[in-house]
This record gives structure tokens, C-alpha cells and sequence, in this order.
């Protein structure tokens, strides 16, 4: 099984080429090149895009930008060569990345997506208490978390970046593109602002 993985939801865009659980390749870029990162993982690798099996997609949450594109992405993808796809959380791939921490995303207006009670959900900083925190909301408020007694690794820290690898490691439920669902914690700001 070929499988192609990627998320776009936060501003550190991943993708992976991953072969029966081996990981061929992996690449951190942004959102706008991740076709590009596919197509090149899939050439450095010697695979031709008829091997594919499957794709996986980020579903959030994470930037309503990023999540669009990258829903887009695989729906296009998986239109054209046939394929079913599998979307995973941005947060559960944070989590298995870096496990035992609490994955945290940046969901802007002073505001963090992560885990509570085992939910994704939207809170501020302050209000989360944790040992360790991973994630681009992680970084972005190191100060307050780490003022509650979190631990955050240094910016440059690969577990801040939802890693493919672990989507497609998480993947189930392989089916039709149009049945995958993005995680939106909030209203857009469009709406909000309508």
C-alpha cells in the first residue's frame, strides 16, 4: 500500500510518502507547494502516481485557509486518480508525534485549538494546564503556557509540526474524497463579521 499524507492546516505544511507503514519521504514546506512536495516525494522515491493506494489529509483544526486547501488538494487528487482517502485530525497527529503532550494549534484571535477531556476545542492560552505542549499554539504563547507550568520545547522542535507520517500512520477508513469533513472549532470570521 502506497499512501500519500498531508496537512495544510497550520503554517508549517507537511507531506509524506509512506509505503506500507515505511516512510519513503517527508517534507515540511507551506500549504501552496504541497502538490509540488507530493509530486517530488513521488519522483525522489521512483513512484509513479498509478501506485498510489490512498490519500490522507489533515483535517483540522487549524487555519480555515490551509484546511480549504488542503481538502481541495485531495479532493482533486483523489478525483483524478481514483483513489479513496482517509482524513486525521491535525491534533491527534500532533499527539502521536510527540506522546504523552498535549497538542496545541494556534487558532488566532488570541485563541488555541487543542484537547480537552480527550475533545478538540477551542480555549485561550491561559486556561490550559499541562506538562508539555507541542504545536504552533505552543509557540506562539510559550510565554503564558510556560508561566501554567507547561513545558515547551525549543520553536525549532519537529514536534511542533503535525508530521504526516502520523496521519497516515493514524489513517483508517479509506473512502470517497467528498466524505471527508474539515474540523472547524468556530465560525469564519466571514460569518462572524456578516
Amino acid at each position: 500500500m502506497l499512501t500519500l499524507a498531508f496537512d495544510t492546516a497550520t503554517s508549517a505544511a507537511t507531506a509524506a510518502l509512506v509505503r506500507d507503514g515505511e516512510v519513503l519521504g517527508e517534507r515540511v514546506s507551506r500549504a501552496v507547494t504541497v502538490l509540488v512536495d507530493a509530486d517530488e516525494l513521488l519522483r525522489g522515491n521512483g513512484a509513479e502516481r498509478s501506485e498510489l493506494t490512498g490519500i490522507v489529509v489533515g483535517t483540522g483544526p487549524g487555519s480555515f485557509t490551509g484546511l480549504r486547501l488542503g481538502l481541495a488538494t485531495a479532493r482533486g487528487l483523489a478525483l483524478a486518480l481514483e483513489l479513496p482517502v482517509a482524513g486525521v485530525s491535525t491534533l491527534d497527529a500532533l499527539a502521536a508525534g510527540a506522546p504523552g503532550a498535549l497538542p496545541v494549534v494556534d487558532g488566532g484571535r488570541s485563541e488555541i485549538f487543542t484537547l480537552v477531556d480527550g475533545e478538540p476545542a477551542v480555549c485561550a492560552p491561559q486556561e490550559v494546564r499541562a506538562a508539555l505542549c507541542v504545536g504552533s499554539g505552543a509557540v506562539r504563547y510559550r510565554t503564558i503556557l510556560e508561566a501554567n507550568g507547561a513545558e515547551v520545547p525549543p520553536d525549532d522542535d519537529e514536534r511542533h509540526a503535525p508530521r504526516a507520517r502520523f496521519h497516515a500512520q493514524l489513517a483508517r477508513d479509506f473512502g470517497p474524497a467528498g466524505e471527508v469533513e474539515p474540523l472547524y472549532l468556530r465560525v469564519p470570521d466571514a460569518e462572524r463579521n456578516a
